[in-house]
């Protein structure tokens, strides 16, 4: 059940409220609760920052707890969500240094409801952790409306806050079960946390708390590992993104086996397993070092083969066109390794091996090499074979055999130009271009001076040695 806190002192809420009763069909109880499908409404006189443990109010303990609040600052008309508790001094509500349960998945979802009711003038945003309850008994967030008087009785704003907390009836706290969440946590930055919004809209990772700078720097030395442990604990997360250097909250987080990553990693790792991609650091490379993840990831239960491309060939197709190579590679791969800031496939690869899937193993023209590596033989040609149109960007024709490719142009041969008296030039030019030209009387067809050429490419594929 989603429980939902309306404060008589706050106006914010109370516009919040009368917007939740006008939108849902509701019982009316004793003692300011209200029960709709889902969700129960409970009205207090204090500020919601003052209330102990909130969930309790409610006749049935609720699996989430939504306050419906104001927002003040010096930002406009803006909507925002965020979790509650103290990173430091409790100077609204709660106790020091002391965090509330997260809901990283439902505030996620708070804020795309957001996004789709707000009022057209009215920016959404998400805020670190920065005042109290501290200890709620559930789940919670801040759902608000912001940021003065004039928004914080309109009806259109508290419409949508209301709209969006309704939103939450039914969502759970967590996205995934433990071993499989996707949660990071915050640390450093401002109030406001635009690379983690990011994060929320753009990926499958949910946030959960944040402390900011100015949280951080009001926590004493001998209370930072345990505020920084409780970031983690009370948003059941395992990764954080720090901003700026902040050796001591790093090493915190090193001692307590949890893991700093960037926004590469949480956009890189999205719609993988965790367990998958463990695996695929140990045997190719981290993410940040240039691991990247294919197609095949989101559905693969383990890495398959790993091994490495025909050099030449991939060489020489990144060299024509790199952005379609890695096209290419991403389309067959579970995952690759590549440099240059993630922009050009290396060769080591991770294939789906031959028990991947019924479809996928009988090809018409298997190649040789797929098998001696165990890769599975329809998706290395399948691969192989977009490696080759690629090639074929340059080359007149490219015929291959299971092993090997050959690729053959017809170019220009300044020597054979010379030969017959062709001055270097204009008409050097012309003929490179395919025109006949005549010299001292004599037509030169282009034929005469140029000559086939032939290129051969290994399509077999070779193990690699991994870590």
């Amino acid at each position: 059940m989603l429980g939902i806190v309306v404060s008589t002192a706050d106006e914010a809420s109370v516009a919040i409220g009368d917007q939740l009763r006008a939108v849902a069909d509701w019982t009316a109880h004793a003692d300011g609760h209200y029960r709709t499908d889902g969700a129960e409404l409970v009205v207090v006189d204090q500020l919601h920052i003052e209330l102990e443990t909130p969930a309790t109010l409610f006749s049935t303990p609720p699996a989430l707890v939504a306050f419906a609040s104001r927002h003040s600052g010096e930002t406009g008309q803006l909507l925002t969500a965020h979790h509650t508790g103290n990173i430091g001094p409790a100077e609204y509500g709660g106790d020091p240094n002391t965090l509330a349960r997260a809901a990283p998945a439902a505030h996620a979802s708070a804020l795309a409801a957001l996004d789709e009711h707000a009022p057209a003038e009215y920016d959404v945003g998400a805020e670190c952790t920065h005042h109290g309850p501290s200890t709620v008994g559930a789940p919670s967030l801040f759902v608000e409306v912001g940021s003065g008087p004039d928004q914080w009785t309109a009806d259109a704003p508290a419409r949508a806050v209301a709209r969006a907390i309704l939103s939450l009836r039914g969502v759970a706290a967590d996205r995934q079960a433990a071993a499989q969440r996707r949660t990071v946590v915050g640390f450093g930055g401002g109030h406001y946390v635009p690379r983690l919004e990011r994060v929320i809209r753009e990926t499958d990772w949910a946030v959960g708390h944040v402390a900011a700078d100015w949280a951080l720097a009001a926590v004493a030395d001998e209370a930072l590992p345990r505020v920084v442990e409780a970031a983690f604990t009370q948003s059941q997360a395992a990764h954080a993104v720090v901003e700026g250097e902040r050796p001591a909250v790093r090493r915190a987080i090193d001692r307590l086996g949890y893991r700093v990553v960037g926004e590469t990693f949480l956009r890189e790792t999205t719609d993988v397993s965790p367990e998958l991609v463990a695996i695929a650091e140990s045997r190719i490379g981290s993410v940040a070092a240039g691991l990247r993840f294919g197609a095949k990831a989101a559905t693969a239960d383990d890495l398959g083969t790993v091994c490495r491309l025909p050099s030449d060939l991939l060489e020489t197709t990144r060299g024509i066109d790199r952005e379609r190579t890695i096209d290419v590679v991403a389309a067959h791969a579970i995952a690759f390794d590549t440099d240059q800031g993630g922009s050009r496939p290396t060769g080591l690869i991770a294939l789906p091996d031959v028990a991947t899937s019924r479809s996928e193993t009988t090809a018409e023209q298997p190649l040789d090499g797929a098998a001696s590596a165990d890769a599975n033989p329809v998706v290395y040609d399948q691969l192989i074979t977009g490696l080759l149109a690629v090639l074929q960007e340059r080359y007149d024709s490219v015929d291959r055999d299971p092993r090997t490719a050959t690729a053959t142009t017809t170019a220009f041969d300044p020597a054979k130009a010379r030969t017959l008296g062709v001055p270097e030039g204009p008409a050097f030019g012309r003929l490179a271009d395919g025109e006949a030209v005549e010299v001292n009387g004599d037509r030169i067809p282009p034929g005469a001076v140029h000559e086939r050429r032939e290129r051969q490419f290994s399509l077999v594929v070779e193990p690699a040695e991994t870590g």
